[in-house]
């Protein structure tokens, strides 16, 4: 009996799992990203209306990461900081997972927030 609540929680646990995934991986295809560290928006972004480029982002304890665009995509090129995951995380494909480089407290995500706005600097 209770073999068989262990495989009936299983199961459901696993069809839960698939479920998830499938939601996230079929999730609208989003264009505006925000760019913010310690918690301030430095950029908002849409991305179907940027041109390819590069450029810097300084964190408060003078952090360095070197942000790409291209093909409608963002990532993390280069940063001075010790683990570079931020680097490994590649390009922000999805909501549910943003790029994050936490020595700098920076992080890219999407937004909903498609209010017309290109480009917010600090």
């Amino acid at each position: 009996m209770k073999l068989r609540i262990l495989i009936i929680i299983a199961a459901a646990v696993f069809i839960a799992g698939i479920i998830g995934c499938v939601l996230v991986l079929n999730a609208p295809k989003k264009n505006t990203v925000n760019i913010k560290s310690g918690g301030k928006v430095l950029y908002t972004l849409d991305l179907s209306k940027e041109d390819d480029r590069t450029f810097e982002v300084k964190s408060s304890d003078g952090g360095v990461n070197l942000i790409e665009i291209k093909d409608g995509k963002i990532r993390v090129k280069s940063a001075d900081c010790p683990d570079k995951t931020c680097m490994r995380m590649g390009w922000l494909e999805s909501s549910a997972m943003p790029v994050v480089c936490l020595p700098h407290r920076l992080v890219i995500e999407f937004t909903d927030d498609d209010g017309g706005v290109d480009a917010v600097a600090e």
